[in-house]
């Protein structure tokens, strides 16, 4: 099975056409696998991958323990050394799941049972409060309250979170 796609434009000139570029474009599925080996065994999980036209690789990991510069680097290692460089040219970008980006998976919203969240709903809904529980179907945050209104327990299925982030507490 190929590894990489090639994709290659004509232009139009005086002797036909001819290949303007040629841009070999490496496969997601031998990156994700590339990933999944390396993270397989350790409490650190893939939350995002792309990988632009131009063959710029971005991945992004978390832990249930918080991910550290050396999980980044060992996990770099592991991809840029199971790719040839003479084959494929490429950029590698490795990073943390940053503590302003959304939260994505079940398991981001589970090991970050305890800590504040902001939530944004499909119907512009905007809540915040303590994550209490995080299930494979959704989520309870408890609010606040304030002196106008009681605390309130909210539930939350994943299909109805537009957006959900750890509040920064600075």
């Amino acid at each position: 099975m190929p590894v990489q796609k090639m994709f290659v434009s004509l232009q139009r000139n005086e002797r036909g056409r001819e290949p303007l570029f040629l841009l070999v474009m490496i496969e997601k599925i031998k990156i994700l696998e590339l990933v999944n080996n390396a993270l397989e065994g350790s409490e650190k999980f893939l939350v995002n991958l792309k990988i632009t036209p131009d063959n710029r690789i971005f991945i992004d990991i978390d832990g249930d323990n918080g991910v550290t510069i050396d999980d980044c680097i060992e996990l770099s290692r592991a991809v840029e050394g199971n790719l040839d460089r003479e084959e494929e040219d490429f950029e590698l970008n490795v990073s943390s799941a940053g503590a302003d980006q959304p939260l994505k998976l079940t398991r981001q919203y589970k090991k970050n049972v305890g800590r504040e969240l902001e939530v944004t709903t499909m119907d512009g809904e905007h809540a915040e409060g303590t994550l209490e529980d995080a299930s494979d179907e959704g989520i309870v945050i408890r609010t606040q309250g304030s002196k106008k209104q009681a605390p309130e327990t909210l539930r939350y299925a994943y299909r109805d979170i537009k957006c959900a982030r750890v509040a920064n507490s600075f």
